[in-house]
């Protein structure tokens, strides 16, 4: 069954005494299949890119290795009114939601600011400014209070993120206003070269409770842990009883970013440790151990997983250079004659 928690020999923070524990729920055996399915889809693609990058195709990326299922558990507890607001490395919550992972390729390229139908999605734009994402969020939830709407908002942001003053604002906001939204916090040990117990003296899953919000920890490796965590605080907010924040504890296998050296500060041992616990074998051989899923299916996996890499490869070496008039596009929803005088002059050039 889903666990709360298990004790890890990393730098996060010991969890919280007390607090509420996810149910012993676990997905569906259909849904855990498909968790799986896009943790190994989430893991090719991001593996691709990261070699991309490598290659000089892409200007940075931002590795999600190892944190499959802290993003793809949480994303299929969601239902289809819910609304996401990301950070910069939720590529497996975009899997969830259907967004076509190539469209990332090209902002991390430089070739455009980032976009996809985030009306089709109800996935926000990536938000590249640490924690910035946040009080955005809590906004757009108070507005589906408002409008008495189903949804709720789930916001992603990192463990450095929580260190923010925006996210301060938003779970004052958040509190204060009884929003639907639920904060989930993925703490990955590190922000950047800054080891967690550094940023915080007591475990983030109790940082919102000063400010009235409610957290509980959960094993950030184990899906369907993240999954009836996520199933349970949605149930709980849109019954009305105010925002929630979840701290899931996993860790970044990889960089910070591809421009960031782990090796230089991080110890080896940390790493392997941690290793043994990637949560995508761990979910298969739960799927295996229970019967749920077969040799023909994880070979299709596996067949999806690489032609979704190739594909995204001829993504980002077929990726044109913008028309820099475009820069002007989607600045107002209407005409605008300083806009339209700025994009003169930029055609006159």
């Amino acid at each position: 069954m889903p666990t709360a928690l298990a004790p890890s020999p990393s730098p996060v923070p010991a969890p919280p005494a007390g607090d509420e524990t996810p149910p012993a729920i676990r997905p569906e055996p259909a849904v855990r299949r498909a968790i799986y399915r896009d943790m190994v889809l989430t893991r090719a693609f991001d593996q691709a890119a990261t070699a991309l990058q490598r290659q000089g195709e892409l200007a940075l990326w931002a590795p999600s290795l190892g944190q499959e299922a802290a993003q793809v558990g949480s994303a299929h507890a969601l239902g289809e009114e819910d609304w996401v607001f990301p950070s910069y490395r939720e590529h497996g919550v975009l899997q969830s939601r259907g967004v076509d992972l190539k469209q990332l390729l090209p902002l991390f390229r430089g070739a455009d600011n980032g976009g996809w139908d985030s009306e089709a999605h109800r996935v926000h734009l990536y938000t590249l400014v640490v924690g910035a994402q946040t009080l955005p969020a809590v906004g757009y939830a108070m507005g589906l209070a408002l409008d008495g709407a189903a949804g709720a908002v789930v916001v992603y942001l990192g463990d450095g993120a929580t260190s923010q003053g925006e996210v301060s604002e938003a779970l004052v906001w958040a509190a204060s206003c009884a929003a639907p939204v639920l904060f989930f916090v993925q703490n990955n040990g590190w922000a950047i070269s800054t080891p967690t117990r550094t940023q915080a003296r007591v475990a983030l899953a109790r940082r919102g409770e000063g400010f009235g919000v409610p957290g509980v920890a959960v094993d950030g490796n184990d899906a369907d842990a993240c999954w009836a965590a996520t199933a349970a605080a949605l149930g709980r907010i849109k019954a009305g009883q105010g925002p929630q924040l979840i701290e899931a504890l996993t860790y970044r296998l990889g960089p910070h970013t591809t421009s960031d050296d782990p090796s230089r500060y991080r110890p080896a041992e940390e790493e392997a440790s941690w290793m043994a616990r990637d949560p995508i074998p761990r979910l298969r051989a739960g799927l295996e151990e229970d019967g749920q899923a077969d040799a023909d299916f994880f070979a299709e996996v596996d067949s999806a997983a690489a032609a979704l890499a190739a594909e995204s490869r001829r993504s980002c070496l077929g990726i044109e250079p913008p028309d820099l008039s475009t820069c002007f596009d989607w600045v107002y929803g209407t005409e605008h004659s300083l806009v339209a005088e700025e994009r003169a002059g930029v055609a006159g050039r």
